[in-house]
């Protein structure tokens, strides 16, 4: 089932919490080599110090994760604004109540593979960002900003999504980094269910929606 942890149910979830930040560990500086800060087995920075939402895939009994990212607003502090702020030339104008961050999005393929054997690395993704969407909506989030590297495009295309490339910069590591605005809407929901040959509701119907995709 797909789960968003907010600030006040941190404490509730502290085990799947932990389990996502060990994943993120396991994936952004042990396999794709980024210099992000680690403690431990853990990766968590300054931002997690914020209060952001968590959207998180986990088993029922919420002790094993399967994907997971993290959204912040843009009315506070954001890696956009403090780090790849190269990357959106007008950046001043994505600063709005309904225009959110994403990142730190990834996919636990070990935990995917052995409990979800039918569902591809590349589906998890897809689901992790239709998730996306439909917290987005029910909240009245209308855009989320994301950096990524060009390669990843393919991904947000195979899933259904609809973005614009706002602008790309080089010097951040072997590959240019974009800044991609990504529309959250209904019509989004729509297209991205029928693409991924979803049913229901991921963020509501939770396991079952998911074990019949």
């Amino acid at each position: 089932m797909f789960i968003s942890i907010d600030r006040p149910e941190y404490q509730n979830h502290a085990h799947l919490m932990r389990e996502m930040f060990i994943l993120r560990k396991r994936v952004f500086h042990d396999m794709l080599r980024w210099d992000v800060q680690v403690e431990g087995d853990i990766e968590r920075d300054r931002y997690d110090d914020l209060g952001p939402s968590y959207l998180v895939w986990c088993d029922p009994g919420a002790t094993t994760i399967y994907a997971s990212l993290r959204m912040l607003p843009t009315t506070g502090p954001t890696l956009l604004f403090d780090v790849f702020h190269q990357t959106a030339p007008n950046i001043a104008t994505l600063s709005a109540p309904s225009i959110w961050e994403a990142t730190r999005s990834c996919v636990h393929a070990e935990n995917l593979a052995r409990d979800f054997p039918h569902i591809s690395q590349g589906k998890a993704f897809g689901l992790l960002m239709l998730a996306m969407v439909e917290w987005s909506v029910r909240y009245g989030i209308d855009t989320v900003i994301g950096n990524y590297e060009p390669r990843v495009s393919r991904l947000y295309d195979r899933a259904g999504m609809l973005f614009d490339e706002l602008g790309r910069a080089d010097g951040f590591g072997e590959h240019p980094v974009c800044c991609g605005a990504f529309e959250m809407s209904e019509r989004v929901l729509q297209r991205m269910r029928a693409k991924q040959g979803v049913a229901a509701s991921v963020f509501h119907a939770g396991g079952n929606a998911l074990r019949a995709a």
